[in-house]
């Protein structure tokens, strides 16, 4: 991590170090409140995912909002959220190296832990990992609910998998996991209500074999920002894992949502280092400071559009209303928050203009 941050406090957000992740401060907290006013009332608990965000102080704010917990997606971030005071994680991936299995049990010692699996060698890892250590892990069975990615199917091998996990001593049979991340970016409300019928209609076949079986299923997490009021309204789910919605981004503004929207909370400010070709300004903001994966960053409030990108570069069109010059600062929307904020080291949070927060980036990085 960069020890020195692109801005300081009391600062005018025009004076920031670009290029920069900037919040505002209103719109991330009115987020926070929109997801929390939209959950209450509906006995579902809010374990936003912090692999989103890899940040401690977002976590806070996100657990004074109603979170019960974080989920993160690697032991590194676990290990980051942990030290930070979070005192319930649910890592929603499968861990296999006997390394990080030590490493999440120890946090164990100090706060609520979960895990992922989906077959017999998770479990015997976790086994291995727990022996003679005297805490507990929660183990959630991680089913495929249309990913098809990590997951095995509602049937009878899911429920020995359970049956085994409850009888281990130092393993909770905690519920199962299932997430349908590709619903998330379906554009059409349609679209992810089918998607979402067919993942509650999975948990349910999953929850009548475990309730046959007398093993207890007392979490059914998952769901994400782009269809959380679905997971929420199917009586399926008891807990909602959405993450982007703090934040946001260009790829979830091209979903057409029925309910709540959430704010643009975070921008990439950029600035001109150049106009000398005629047409177009150059940016100091490249593919090293904005993932593309889901596709390229929208310029916000200014009519024009990307042209070319580079490791270090971002090309716009010059805007007809008004030709840009070098110094002019330009905010970008990124395409995909989390491996955006992957990318750098700090939040500079603004209000009303001034830099008012500045937030590391703890949990970033390939991860462990």
């Amino acid at each position: 991590m960069s020890p020195r941050p692109p801005a300081q406090i009391g600062m005018p957000a025009g004076d920031i170090e670009t290029p920069a992740l900037v919040v505002d401060l209103d719109l991330f907290d009115a987020n926070l409140a929109t997801l929390r006013d939209a959950v209450r009332g509906s006995g579902l608990r809010l374990r936003p995912h912090g692999k989103a965000h890899k940040c401690p102080d977002i976590a806070r704010h996100q657990m004074a909002a109603g979170a019960i917990g974080l989920c993160c997606q690697k032991v590194s971030e676990a290990e980051v959220f942990v030290a930070a005071g979070i005192p319930d994680i649910l890592v929603t991936n499968e861990i296999v190296d006997p390394r990080k299995l030590a490493r999440l049990v120890a946090l164990a010692e100090r706060a609520r832990i979960g895990v992922c699996v989906d077959g017999m060698a998770h479990v015997e890892g976790l086994k291995a990992a727990v022996a003679g250590k005297g805490v507990t892990v929660d183990v959630l069975v991680e089913i495929d609910v249309g990913q098809g990615r990590c997951g095995m199917p509602p049937g009878p091998e899911m429920t020995r998998l359970a049956a085994v996990i409850a009888d281990t001593p130092g393993l909770v049979f905690a519920g199962l996991q299932a997430y349908h991340g590709g619903a998330q970016h379906l554009r059409q409300p349609e679209e992810r209500r089918a998607a979402i019928a067919d993942a509650a209609a999975a948990v349910r076949r999953a929850t009548a074999l475990l309730d046959q079986a007398g093993l207890a299923c007392r979490t059914v997490t998952g769901a994400g920002t782009g269809s959380f009021g679905l997971e929420m309204a199917s009586g399926a789910y008891t807990e909602l894992q959405c993450g982007s919605y703090a934040l946001m981004d260009a790829d979830y503004a091209r979903n057409r949502f029925e309910g709540p929207v959430f704010a643009h909370a975070l921008l990439v400010h950029a600035t001109v280092i150049s106009t000398a070709v005629a047409g177009q300004a150059v940016l100091d903001a490249g593919y090293k400071a904005l993932a593309v994966d889901s596709g390229r960053p929208v310029p916000f409030e200014i009519d024009t559009d990307i042209i070319g990108m580079s490791d270090e570069h971002t090309l716009l069109r010059q805007p007809k209303d008004r030709a840009l010059v070098p110094g002019d600062r330009v905010r970008l929307i990124p395409g995909h928050v989390d491996p955006t904020v992957n990318l750098h080291d700090w939040f500079v949070g603004v209000r009303s203009g001034v830099v008012e927060a500045l937030w590391p980036i703890a949990a970033r990085g390939p991860g462990l």
